[in-house]
């Protein structure tokens, strides 16, 4: 077994640790749990920076290539964001919810192909580092948004029901979790936004053009509206609350589509299967 494959396994081992411990936390009261699942999770953390490191530099590029990358890269982003904001906010709750959904993008990675035998030359530039990482981060914050955004939409069905689950009383209060939501607004948009603006500089350089209404495009294009009009929502005519969950999660499933389903389903020059070696 290489040395790589292990680290992948002990990132996974401690992915789904974390998950049962912020779940028993979440759903039995296990103060304790949480507080352990916080030190295993930035374990687990650690050993997946080690991991892509160590797989960076047995094959002397950035793993961000292909699929299988990708999805890991996506996974550690979405951990490294909770992280930030759980120095903030010191909700286990956040971490019910964020960490299944990174630790499903792992084993998503642990079964997905794993491209071509080479790098695409396509590849070969060092924008490419720029445009993912941006693009990554930036997905990244939608999905905390896309967290607090159910989370917030579980809280207010309750309080009007007035149907009180154990979980309610483990949620932050509907102010604080508008709060992520805004700010990961306030984030995620400017990273989406340079990352496409470095998508196009990248394209010019690979193909000659700053724009070719490619399928990932015009979904990222589409993306960025849907996060536009949040955002333009919020600082003009105070949308707040219900709208801002609501518009978090159909923005995050834009997100998704962008991200897996024009990658998988359709075809063009953004498709994993046409960044395969050559």
């Amino acid at each position: 077994m290489s040395i790589n494959i292990l680290l992948f396994k002990l990132t996974l081992v401690g992915y789904v640790a974390a998950t049962v411990l912020y779940l028993v936390d979440v759903l039995k009261s296990k103060e304790r749990a949480g507080r352990i699942a916080l030190q295993v999770l930035r374990g687990a953390f650690t050993v997946h920076l080690l991991t892509m490191l160590v797989h960076y530099f047995k094959i002397g590029y950035p793993p961000l290539t292909n699929l299988q990358e990708s999805l890991s890269f996506f996974a550690w982003t979405v951990i490294a964001v909770f992280l930030l904001f759980d120095l903030r906010y010191r909700s286990t709750v956040l971490g019910a919810f964020l960490v299944p959904l990174a630790l499903a993008l792992m084993l998503f990675s642990g079964v997905a192909p794993k491209g071509g035998g080479g790098l695409n030359p396509v590849l070969q530039h060092w924008w490419l580092q720029i445009h993912v990482v941006l693009a990554f981060f930036g997905y990244a914050m939608f999905t905390m948004a896309f967290g607090a955004g159910v989370m917030y939409l579980l809280q207010e069905r309750m309080l009007k029901s007035k149907k009180f689950s154990a979980l309610y009383y483990r949620l932050p209060s509907l102010g604080t979790l508008d709060a992520i939501n805004y700010r990961c607004l306030t984030f995620g948009f400017p990273l989406l936004t340079m990352a496409i603006i470095s998508g196009a500089v990248w394209a010019n350089s690979a193909w000659g053009g700053y724009w070719r209404w490619d399928p990932k495009e015009t979904w990222a294009l589409i993306t960025w509206f849907i996060y536009a009009a949040l955002l333009h929502g919020r600082l003009t005519v105070g949308w707040r609350g219900r709208r801002a969950a609501i518009f978090a999660i159909i923005g995050f499933c834009c997100v998704l589509f962008t991200f897996l389903g024009v990658s998988l389903l359709l075809s063009g020059e953004h498709t994993f299967k046409a960044f395969g070696g050559p």
